[in-house]
């Protein structure tokens, strides 16, 4: 994600500085905007756009005007679009579009959902309410998996890859990005809602590496899910960008993300620790000997899952790295196995359905 994506979301994500979600409210609708007295040009629908988001008190209102112009021109960003157009006018259907794109903004829809797409580490993926849209730090999530894996040894036999279970898919950001990066991996996405496991199904089949990924609806918080897991183990990591919002948190978070996002991907309890705890509890029975767990969270989260850690010497785990993000708060983890597993069936796998 770009310069731009990144500012847009530091100022979107609220104090927290993270996500929030109670889907479906509308803001106070504004009386309807006057027609524009002529045809404008990118840059002056742009200025006036700009104009009536500050006037409405929209959030990063120049960005979010330009992703959408640029978007009805058929561009990715507004700097992208060819300097001939910038000054040739908009036709009639055109500024109607923009129009009712930025109408949407104007409800405090965010851009994402506005432009029914994003594009995470360079790919296009599709995007829709109410699942929740990937951030710039997972993106540096997604890298930090990619660097450790090129600091492994290769594996025995060439035809193999690291094999991937990523828990809370989403839209399927971190399992596409993996994928696209390690072309010999498979991953196994999990996500308790349907909208999330559809849309990774979508995207996988959009980037076309449907072939290397297996979609399962799952909830892992939930009595014995780790059974449903065990045909695919073990497997070599565990990457998750689970629910950590502090229960207490959301309802600081901005309203783009209040409003529009599924909060069963965003409330993680009283401490953010429910669905981590979950993932830490089920991840000896599917790593491979010395496997890892590699895990976004909220900066408060590391001391936390250290002594939850510690506190749980069964588990074999231990906290072995921690990584801050682009604005320097500590931000991912990385908890390695060292101890026996549980038996798991080996080999040969199930065969990959279509995604």
């Amino acid at each position: 994600m770009g310069p731009w994506g990144r500012m847009l979301w530091t100022l979107l994500s609220g104090p927290g500085g993270r996500r929030g979600g109670t889907q479906g409210r509308v803001f106070g609708s504004w009386p309807p905007h006057p027609p524009l007295p002529r045809l404008l040009n990118p840059t002056e629908l742009v200025s006036h756009w700009t104009g009536v988001f500050e006037k409405r008190g929209i959030p990063e209102a120049r960005e979010s005007s330009e992703y959408i112009v640029a978007h009805v021109l058929g561009a990715k960003t507004f700097q992208s679009l060819q300097p001939a157009l910038w000054t040739q006018p908009l036709t009639p259907q055109q500024l109607h579009c923009v129009q009712e794109l930025c109408s949407r903004r104007l409800q405090r829809m965010p851009v994402q959902y506005i432009l029914g797409e994003w594009d995470f580490r360079g790919l296009s993926l599709k995007m829709a309410p109410p699942v929740f849209i990937p951030r710039p730090e997972t993106e540096e999530l997604v890298e930090w998996v990619l660097e450790e894996m090129a600091q492994r040894p290769p594996l025995m036999e060439a035809q193999d890859g690291p094999w991937i279970l990523e828990v809370g898919c989403g839209s399927g950001a971190i399992s596409l990005g993996l994928l696209t990066q390690l072309p010999k991996s498979r991953v196994i996405a999990v996500d308790r809602e349907e909208a999330a496991t559809r849309l990774t199904c979508e995207n996988a089949q959009r980037l076309q590496v449907q072939d290397r990924i297996w979609i399962v609806p799952l909830d892992v918080t939930s009595e014995g899910s780790w059974t449903h897991l065990l045909p695919w183990g073990p497997v070599d990591l565990v990457v998750s960008n689970p629910p950590y919002i502090f229960h207490q948190d959301m309802e600081q978070l901005a309203p783009e993300i209040r409003s529009y996002e599924d909060p069963v991907a965003l409330d993680g309890g009283e401490e953010g620790m429910d669905v981590i705890t979950s993932i830490l509890t089920l991840a000896p029975q599917l790593l491979k000997d010395s496997g890892s767990v590699f895990l976004e969270v909220d900066p408060r989260h590391p001391e936390l899952v250290s002594s939850w850690l510690q506190s749980r010497p069964d588990l074999h785990l231990s906290l072995a790295a921690v990584r801050r993000d682009f604005c320097g708060k500590p931000r991912f983890l990385h908890v390695q196995r060292s101890g026996p597993r549980c038996s798991c069936p080996a080999d040969p796998r199930p065969e990959p359905q279509p995604a």
